[in-house]
């Protein structure tokens, strides 16, 4: 008994043509081990020879009567995983179980998506390109097909020959194609749009055949980012017919991958984007040109589509780590297998990943345990660059399954005012990403305080905000026995006649929860943010507490002045209520337990920060507006002026963590995403609202990061 490697090897046989000879009938199937793994007796050996031996006779034959068939593999493409198709099997047949349905959502030629249809399996393949698509037609659909006819059809394209130019050969004769050819592209497309006798997937055989042609012939180097300025391509165009597969029911889709998980469910996810800036709609730009036949404007050198917006992604781009992360965690499978290579920072600027390592690390450990496989592999490149040490890496992700982590803290206090962009829900991911040990905890943009309030320094906590207002609460509130607070707070609400369903409950104002106590509150919460804006309270020393009061009978609980810096939010449905009490209470144990520094300085005032301290820092977001920052607001010089502190921070050796959002509304913060290049993004499970991922919603999403100049080893689970 042999292993499939070592029948390969002996015959220098391909693993994808033993599948395909055992799913033609051509060779018995080999009897499985324990493993499931073939085990290849005489009898399939003297199969496989008579069968190279009807092969070798076929290849003898005269090209113009060819009988090799059209294969999947047959083309050139960028990122291809050919090569370690056999590494990558054997990883997922080792280190998963129970497989029956794989998706492939970034397939490009469909190569592993081959694999596991070869093995019976039911496969999800996907792709962007509608080329790629027409392949999946061709090689993974199971409509039916008349086989004979397509053959004839294809018999007939080789016999075209004309003269006469056209589409193909006015725009890319001479240049990507000798003129001969691409008269006969143009010709054989033309002629395949108008036959009336052939269904989705025959047109898509005829479609095929003519692109894999054309790619043999193309004078260029794989793709059509460029041409030869020498044409010296000038073999004869000859097309293939297809080999028919006889397939179960798979899923064939053409569109954006994060959307697409959104709706299928598969054992296993395969994942392998584009990780650097080579965009796949300008590198195939003209095979999706022929295959739509749209005969649209091209322009350039390159003599690209112009309009090539739709081709996009993200991958390619500075979002890539976003979408990535968004992909992941809308995932419905057993297993997510992810393909990378650590180009990082290797090749050149275009072949350099635009995701690291961590941060795939950090988005699969989300979802699950995460083992790390890896093979050496020859990185493609455009000669310019000598890639050493490069490896693919492959990583398997047990969704649902966690090795044992640490416990993560959980009881977190609560700020008692609420304020618009409060961290207190990221809490359990932020302090995992925190150092360990500091002198110092500095909360630069302090608002509700929730991070501060629950930081574990060696030294001090110090709480600083430009609204002196929340800051003179907060020193209140640390100096003042609690019994005398809430007897403040007390006194304030009986003053001016507010609900107290603390002591009364609803049932006494006639009232209930769900109605809420805001008729009631009104005229008297109304009279209350008068006599606070007008300086009734300017030198009373319960002015403060009138501000909490204020917070806590005001719309939301929230914090808003005008222009003129008055308090003008409406009242809102709740009260003085045990759930605020106890907020309350809970800050102050904590406020009065540690040691706090309070402030009110600009950051650009602030100087007195040691190498050993660390600094959090949740600045009015520059791509988002809100009551905290819409009078005068935030702009791009504070932006400016903000990231060039944080490198200050950076040279002298001090720790800091940013909080910011990186995408809001369909915009993206194009500075800080430059800036944080030379730094490490965390992207945050967390968004302010439910949007989907996709285009057309995309203006609704908001995505929450953090940003640091040090790395920190999460344990395996990752930051909750």
């Amino acid at each position: 008994m042999k292993t499939t490697k070592e029948i390969e090897e002996q015959y220098q046989i391909s693993r994808q043509t033993l599948h395909n000879w055992i799913n033609e009938g051509l060779l018995r199937m080999p009897h499985k081990d324990w493993r499931g793994w073939f085990n290849w007796s005489e009898d399939n050996e003297r199969q496989i020879k008579q069968l190279m031996d009807i092969k070798e006779q076929q290849n003898n034959q005269t090209p113009q009567q060819p009988t090799e068939k059209l294969k999947l593999i047959n083309r050139r493409y960028l990122g291809s995983k050919q090569k370690i198709l056999h590494f990558i099997e054997e990883t997922i047949a080792k280190h998963t179980s129970d497989i029956h349905s794989v998706a492939d959502i970034f397939a490009g030629t469909g190569a592993v998506a081959d694999i596991f249809r070869a093995q019976g399996k039911k496969v999800i393949v996907n792709d962007i390109l509608y080329s790629n698509y027409l392949a999946y037609l061709t090689w993974f659909s199971d409509e039916q097909v008349d086989y004979e006819k397509i053959t004839d059809y294809i018999e007939a394209f080789n016999r075209f020959d004309t003269e006469q130019d056209n589409y193909v050969s006015l725009h890319f004769g001479g240049s990507y194609f000798s003129p001969e050819n691409a008269r006969k592209i143009g010709a054989v497309r033309e002629r395949i749009e108008q036959l009336q006798d052939v269904n989705e997937r025959e047109k898509a055989f005829l479609i095929t055949s003519l692109l894999y042609a054309m790619d043999k012939v193309a004078n260029t180097v794989g793709h059509y980012d460029a041409y030869r300025q020498k044409l010296d391509s000038l073999k004869p165009l000859h097309l293939r017919v297809p080999e028919l597969h006889h397939n179960r029911k798979n899923g064939l889709y053409c569109q954006d991958a994060n959307q697409l998980v959104r709706e299928i469910k598969a054992d296993l996810v395969y994942i392998d984007t584009p990780y650097n800036s080579r965009q796949y709609g300008d590198a195939y730009h003209l095979m999706e040109n022929i295959a739509k036949w749209e005969k649209p404007e091209v322009a350039g050198v390159a003599k690209k589509m112009v309009d090539r917006q739709s081709l996009k992604s993200e991958y390619s781009t500075k979002q890539a780590p976003l979408a990535f992360d968004d992909l992941i965690q809308h995932i419905d499978a057993k297993y997510i297998v992810v393909s990378y290579n650590n180009m990082a920072q290797k090749g050149n600027g275009r072949s350099n990943a635009k995701i690291s390592n961590e941060e795939i690390m950090s988005s699969l450990e989300k979802r699950g345990q995460v083992t790390v496989y890896e093979t050496p592999f020859q990185a493609f490149t455009t000669g310019k660059t000598n890639i050493e040490d490069h490896k693919e890496l492959l990583y398997v992700c047990e969704v649902g399954a966690r090795e044992q982590a640490p416990a993560v803290k959980t009881d977190y206090t609560m700020s008692p005012i609420n304020y618009t962009g409060g961290k207190y829900k990221l809490l359990p991911q932020l302090f995992p990403l925190f150092p360990d040990q500091y002198e110092n905890f500095i909360d630069i943009f302090a608002g509700g305080a929730n991070v501060g309030i629950n930081a574990t320094p060696n030294g001090k906590v110090w709480i600083n905000d430009r609204e002196e207002r929340v800051i003179e609460l907060y020193e209140l509130l640390a100096k003042t026995p609690q019994d005398e607070v809430l007897a403040m707070v007390e006194r304030i609400i009986a003053t001016y006649q507010l609900s107290d369903t603390k002591n009364k409950g609803y049932r006494f104002y006639g009232l209930d929860s769900a109605k809420g106590m805001g008729a009631y509150n009104k005229e008297k919460f109304i009279r209350l943010r008068r006599d606070y804006n007008e300086g009734v309270y300017d030198q009373d020393p319960l002015k403060p507490i009138v501000f909490y009061v204020l917070l806590v009978y005001g719309f939301n609980n929230q914090i808003r002045f005008n222009a003129k810096g008055a308090y003008n939010l409406p009242v809102g449905k709740r009260d003085f209520n045990s759930r605020m009490e106890q907020k309350l209470i809970h800050f102050m144990d904590a406020l009065q337990a540690k040691s706090f520094v309070f402030s009110t300085k600009d950051f650009r005032e602030i100087d007195q920060i040691g190498k050993e301290d660390f600094v959090y820092l949740d600045p009015p977001y520059l791509i988002s507006t809100a009551s905290y920052n819409e009078n005068g607001g935030w702009g791009e010089q504070d932006e400016r002026d903000l990231l060039d502190f944080l490198d200050r921070l950076d040279q002298q050796g001090t720790k800091w963590a940013l909080s910011n959002v990186s995408l809001h509304k369909g915009q993206e913060n194009q500075m800080l995403l430059k800036w944080a290049e030379h730094y490490h993004m965390h992207i945050l499970d967390y968004h302010y609202n439910n949007s989907n991922y996709q285009s057309k919603a995309k203006h609704n999403k908001t995505q929450e990061v953090l940003i640091t100049n040090y790395q920190k080893q999460l344990p395996k689970g990752g930051a909750g």
